[in-house]
């Protein structure tokens, strides 16, 4: 069965999935971010970054708050597809408040995000199985 991309849904799917998921990146471990990404099926939803791993709502302290389009947000969250997110930030899609070196770590500590493991490749396997 499959699910609207960041459906409530389509959360508690991904929630049944949390125990066999890889563990994060060491470097990614302790980078905290919010987001919202707007313009979805049901409307703006929040979500976090935070101890290597996505969730819904926003998590206190988060130095950095991205805005980010719904499809962008699939693209690069499902797809994994930089190339989308690198356009939508160079064309002002991409809207990032607060501290700015936090996407930096991500991106520069995110040789394991953008060159992921098998086991990695795996659960997202499983996550685009479960996203429409």
């Amino acid at each position: 069965m499959t699910y609207p991309f960041l459906s409530d849904a389509w959360f508690e799917a991904v929630e049944s999935l949390r125990d066999t998921a890889p563990a994060a990146p060491e470097e990614v471990a302790e980078i905290a971010v919010n987001m919202v990404v707007t313009g979805g099926p049901d409307g703006d939803r929040s979500l976090h970054f935070a101890e290597g791993r996505f969730d819904r709502g926003l998590v206190d302290g988060a130095p950095t708050m991205v805005t980010v389009p719904h499809r962008v947000a699939r693209a690069m969250l499902v797809d994994l597809d930089p190339e989308v997110a690198i356009t939508a930030f160079m064309t002002g899609e991409i809207r990032v408040e607060g501290d700015f070196t936090r996407l930096m770590e991500l991106q520069q500590s995110g040789g394991a995000m953008l060159a992921p493991t098998p086991e990695q490749l795996a659960f997202i396997g499983e996550l685009r199985a479960l996203t429409q």
